[in-house]
């Protein structure tokens, strides 16, 4: 089966999306090379073939810039990890717009209170951006922290998050 991939324009940028044949997002994120996005998944689980075309995942990202943040909670994903990464892919999923959490809170939310620098290596390998929102995790201290496609980015969604939350 053939992989599918598309770019869109954001407000943030372009936002590339590659998907497989069940639609389930693989990898996404703030660029227009596909290369780059196809790079994020662990070369062993990389589509065999790839073609441009239209994902169903792009009418989310549509939907959570014209504010329905909510709207990326829906899109299946398909990651590849340990048993640890894929308990903390599916909290970050968990974690509520408009209402990050620290990574101490976050280790504490996948029940391993003392596992900081896990749930940071959890975030740093999550394929599938904006769908498994690993950016509504900061640094302990509440910074922003590092973010794979840039910290602005990282601001901007978690403003634009923060903003829905005070209008709902």
């Amino acid at each position: 089966m053939t992989a599918l991939i598309q770019t869109i324009s954001t407000p943030d940028g372009p936002f590339t999306i590659l998907t497989d044949a069940q639609h389930r997002v693989l990898a996404s994120g703030w660029t227009a090379d596909h290369e780059e996005i196809v790079n994020r998944l662990p070369e062993r689980h990389r589509p065999a073939e790839i073609s441009a075309g239209s994902t169903a995942a792009a009418d989310a990202v549509a939907a959570y810039y014209a504010g329905d943040v909510a709207a990326i909670d829906a899109v299946e994903v398909r990651q590849y990890g340990t048993e640890l990464q894929s308990a903390g892919w599916a909290a970050l999923r968990r974690i509520t717009p408009g209402e990050p959490l620290t990574y101490t809170e976050f280790a504490v939310a996948l029940g391993k209170p003392g596992a900081v620098r896990p749930a940071a290596s959890i975030c740093a390998r999550n394929a599938p951006a904006l769908f498994v929102p690993c950016h509504r995790v900061l640094r302990t201290d509440g910074s922003l922290g590092g973010f794979a496609w840039g910290v602005e980015v990282k601001r901007r969604l978690l403003d634009r998050e923060a903003a829905h939350a005070i209008a709902a």
